[in-house]
């Protein structure tokens, strides 16, 4: 019998219609396919649509059949991610707050176009799920790239930065100069992405909001300071910042309640020691950035905590303690 009409495409429409129409709950029938196949002006024999669908396997995509009554019902399975892996993935863009709504919702529609139109629908719903306050600036993307450029070509950046006014309006800082910094790492903390860099400048490590740097240029020149990055371990040092907040790294023990312990293994991981002082009570030496953003999370915790040594930690903790009265009294 003569080949039917619109041959040429064939193979990419029937992986499209099998991609976006089944699933592991909606199926098609050989007669459904057919009239999908029409409806991109596509003619073809059924014999000739069986061998095509075995095709598909050598494109990573496997279609399975099962009969059911007189028919067989076909649909994909074993796609490349599973529904729930792609609904972490929408969650985690969504929550971003260092992405655009824009750039997100644009993402999401790319994740969508991985599963069935059935599915895509429980993604959109997930989208809805939470209204967090996301970043304005839309050139993120192109950011995060240029940094991740330059680390691997060993090269300097240079980039604006600013910050918001209270008119809402964008202030870049130092009159607009530019900042030209030696990237070494990227680190998410507190929601926000950070650029880990040394300023040869100042001779120490800064951290950068990403979305808050505009312009950014791969620069000519090699980076500096690799001595200071040599032995750190950029989840480590993300660890030990408060906020991304520079300050001295100190070794610091703190006495907790017995209720805290959770809590210092989330900050600090499983491998924070937990010594018993008392019933009820335990000490933990941790190695920080002394900050006032660290002190700040101590207050946080109350009386369940207490800075028992260094001294000077102990007496920035007084002093911050009588700012802070001074103050509010």
């Amino acid at each position: 019998m003569p080949k039917g009409t619109n041959q040429k495409f064939k193979l990419y429409r029937l992986a499209q219609i099998m991609q976006e129409n089944t699933d592991d709950s909606h199926y098609m029938t050989m007669p459904e396919i057919m009239v999908e196949l029409k409806k991109y002006g596509i003619t073809a024999e059924r014999k000739s649509i069986y061998s095509d669908l075995k095709d598909l396997e050598q494109m990573g995509i496997e279609v399975q059949g099962e009969k059911t009554g007189k028919y067989y019902q076909y649909h994909v399975v074993n796609r490349p991610f599973e529904l729930a892996e792609l609904k972490l993935l929408v969650d985690a863009i969504q929550s971003s707050k260092f992405i655009t709504e824009r750039k997100s919702n644009a993402l999401i529609k790319k994740i969508e176009k991985m599963v069935s139109k059935y599915e895509a629908m429980t993604l959109q719903r997930q989208v809805y799920v939470s209204g967090r306050i996301k970043t304005m600036n839309e050139s993120i993307y192109y950011t995060v790239d240029a940094i991740h450029n330059a680390i691997s070509e060993n090269r300097k950046i240079k980039f604006q930065y600013f910050q918001w006014t209270e008119k809402k309006e964008m202030k870049l800082r130092h009159g607009g100069k530019y900042y030209h910094i030696s990237p070494w790492g990227l680190s998410w903390e507190g929601q926000n992405y950070y650029l880990v860099g040394y300023d040869s400048e100042a001779e120490k490590i800064k951290h950068y909001r990403v979305d808050k740097m505009l312009h950014i240029q791969v620069s000519e020149e090699k980076r500096e300071g690799e001595q200071h990055f040599q032995q750190l371990d950029m989840a480590d040092y993300a660890k030990k910042s408060f906020g991304m907040y520079g300050g001295k790294e100190q070794l610091v023990k703190l006495k907790i309640r017995d209720t805290l312990v959770g809590v210092m293994i989330d900050r600090f991981g499983k491998d924070v020691m937990i010594i018993p002082e008392d019933k009820g009570h335990f000490i933990v030496p941790v190695c920080v950035y002394v900050s006032r953003q660290f002190l700040g999370w101590v207050f946080s915790l109350g009386d369940s905590i207490e800075i028992l040594s260094p001294p000077q930690v102990v007496e920035q903790m007084k002093e911050e303690s009588e700012r802070l009265f001074r103050q509010y009294h």
